[in-house]
């Protein structure tokens, strides 16, 4: 009975918080839980089905065979190296938008909405002009061997083509969840998702009258599905009634001054994003290194490792706005009580999520290829994953929690130690020297993962972030 007790307890959202820590009367248990429940049902749905139609993407594209598989992953950490920029940019949209939100500054979160808009454009066209011009350089250094270059160089400069409508898309919605609204970015991203699966369909293999172009017409169908969100994502800005409404009065001038919040959270979190992709590219360059097939078999069980990662973060978005809005409505206590209830929920799902991974490796390898080596080698991977889920989905919902704060400079400081420096040198000394292979490489995950959420927990109960002005 003291065990069941325990346990209901720390799902109390009252106990989540010391009584001289408490700052006004807080809402009941149902309506916290409620409140968390309708700002991450969106987010997190819209999260999962866009790693669900990366997992379709994966298996449409695997019916071109491991290379295909070995060319498109190979093409993934630099593009996110090119979009880390605008990404961090969008961490200090979101924090900046849920603290006006909390003030009730509808003029002041439409004129940051207007210069980053501005400055996302600017960014999107010179990196992506960038990035297409310099791809087989850039993608030769990512690992890319001979037999998949010319088809890891095709996709990636269709993507980078199209880079404008997926920079401007993910900061309108940075924008909307800052201001609580994840329903807009859910229904954007699942109609982009519709999109990429149906011409996936169309343009790989060729159907329906349509031509077959392999690993371009998968580029092509994630092009016009950006396109398409962008699009959508646009027109939820033009609606007199909402609080994010870009018709509203207010100057379109570049005003540096109007910037200075945003960057003031998005520098240390654009240190954050970089020490991250150096980290992810090198580690991808360790694992490309021990040849295609190991490759597309990483590629495989990291695609489905990224279920764990969307959970965590559809939760992270919400708790991030939720901490957001009431730190900016004076309220640290509800802050501090939606985050935790965030953890709580957090491990309930990677509970669930490890149970679907340990007990279902082998089927799950066995949706996207009929490969027995591959199958055989994933499978350890996945038991692995069933472990890091836990520390991967508890991170990303503390670390949001974190950004929503403007915290953008600790989490940067975990993110160098842990994924610049520690994933890849226990990666590469396990794949190598200790001959462990690609299971090396991923043991280096799991450590890292631990590491990170050793380091996020203490700094958030620790409620330094509480201080933080934005």
């Amino acid at each position: 009975m003291n065990i069941l007790q325990s346990i209901r307890n720390f799902f109390i959202p009252a106990r989540m918080i010391k009584p001289d820590k408490v700052q006004g009367e807080l809402p009941s248990t149902k309506e916290i839980y409620r409140t968390a429940y309708e700002m991450a049902w969106p987010s997190t749905i819209e999260s999962v089905l866009v790693g669900i139609v990366g997992l379709v993407d994966t298996v449409m594209v695997s019916s071109l065979g491991p290379g295909a598989i070995a060319a498109v992953g190979i093409t993934n950490q630099p593009r996110l190296i090119v979009l880390s920029i605008i990404m961090s940019l969008n961490v200090g949209v979101t924090a900046v938008i849920a603290r006006r939100k909390g003030e009730d500054n509808r003029r002041d979160a439409n004129q940051v909405l207007r210069q980053c808009l501005i400055l996302c454009a600017s960014l999107s066209i010179v990196f992506g002009m960038l990035a297409f011009a310099f791809a087989r350089p850039l993608l030769v250094f990512a690992g890319a061997g001979a037999d998949i270059i010319a088809d890891a160089v095709i996709y990636f400069k269709i993507l980078m083509a199209g880079m404008i409508f997926n920079g401007l898309s993910l900061t309108i919605n940075a924008a909307q969840r800052g201001a609580g609204n994840t329903r807009i970015a859910m229904r954007t991203n699942i109609a982009a998702n519709v999109v990429n699966v149906v011409f996936n369909y169309l343009l790989i293999n060729g159907h329906l009258g349509f031509p077959k172009l392999g690993v371009a017409g998968a580029a092509i169908a994630t092009v016009l599905g950006t396109a398409v969100s962008f699009a959508m994502a646009l027109f939820s800005l033009f609606h007199r009634d909402s609080f994010l409404d870009i018709r509203a009065r207010g100057s379109w001038r570049f005003q540096p001054a109007a910037l200075k919040s945003i960057f003031n959270i998005s520098s240390s979190a654009l240190v954050e994003q970089l020490f991250m992709r150096i980290g992810f590219f090198a580690y991808a360059k360790i694992v490309a290194g021990l040849g295609t097939i190991a490759f597309a078999t990483h590629q495989i069980c990291m695609n489905i490792l990224s279920l764990s990662f969307t959970f965590g973060d559809g939760l992270a978005v919400a708790c991030s706005a939720l901490v957001g809005q009431n730190l900016g409505a004076k309220r640290p206590d509800l802050a501090m009580i939606y985050g935790k209830v965030g953890q709580r929920i957090a491990l309930l799902i990677s509970a669930f999520l490890s149970v679907v991974f340990f007990t279902l490796a082998r089927p799950l390898m066995s949706l996207f290829t009929s490969d027995a080596g591959i199958i055989a080698a994933g499978v350890p991977l996945l038991y692995l994953t069933a472990v890091i889920s836990y520390a991967q989905i508890s991170n990303v919902v503390m670390t949001g929690c974190l950004r929503g704060a403007g915290d953008t400079r600790y989490v940067a400081i975990i993110s160098m130690i842990s994924i610049m420096i520690v994933r890849p040198g226990l990666s590469y000394l396990l794949c190598y020297p200790a001959g462990l292979g690609l299971l090396g490489a991923w043991i280096g995950v799991l450590i890292d993962q631990f590491l990170r959420i050793s380091a996020s927990l203490p700094r958030f109960y620790s409620g330094k972030w509480t201080k933080i002005k934005v």
